[in-house]
């Protein structure tokens, strides 16, 4: 008799968000309806640690949602929010390529649908938002995560208004 295995998480997905500096990012998503957690990181660049010189990565956040609670056209609609999209390698005073704004997936599906999102807006042609697979992905060190909960004081190019729009008090 063979038994069926069913993924309990199989409603969870990912999607990394990259829209300067990380921790107004993770600080902002991490509040939305359906995200399930979030993880400061850096999306592909060529080194597998944190270590060396700088190596093309951007500045990260790993997003993962439950896709019963929120849809991932949403969280982009979300994103968007926090982001000025016409902005090349800058985001507020965080200026450099590591803080240039993309959207990154494993999922071509995911990029498809960011597409979309950005295909269908009026100022389409204006976005330099960037959509790309996820090639490498590597967890910032522990003094990042979380950076603004810890810190509520630090730097953070995102308005406070705004910061914590979403969060529950």
């Amino acid at each position: 008799m063979s038994t069926v295995q069913t993924n309990e998480n199989s409603h969870l997905e990912s999607i990394y968000f990259a829209g300067g500096c990380l921790w107004g990012v993770q600080e902002f998503i991490k509040y939305l309806p359906g995200v399930v957690t979030t993880e400061a990181g850096r999306a592909n660049g060529t080194n597998n640690n944190t270590q060396g010189e700088y190596d093309g990565y951007a500045e990260c956040v790993k997003v993962t949602f439950d896709i019963t609670a929120v849809t991932l056209y949403k969280l982009i609609e979300y994103f968007f929010e926090i982001i000025d999209p016409y902005s090349v390698n800058k985001q507020g005073n965080d200026v450099g390529l590591k803080y240039r704004s993309a959207i990154y997936s494993k999922q071509q599906c995911h990029l498809t649908i960011a597409n979309d999102y950005i295909n269908q807006r009026a100022d389409a042609d204006k976005i330099v938002v960037q959509v790309q697979l996820l090639t490498n992905y590597v967890p910032s060190d522990a003094e990042h995560q979380d950076r603004l909960t810890n810190f509520p004081d630090d730097y953070c190019h995102i308005p406070p208004e705004l910061l914590h729009k979403y969060k529950s008090k």
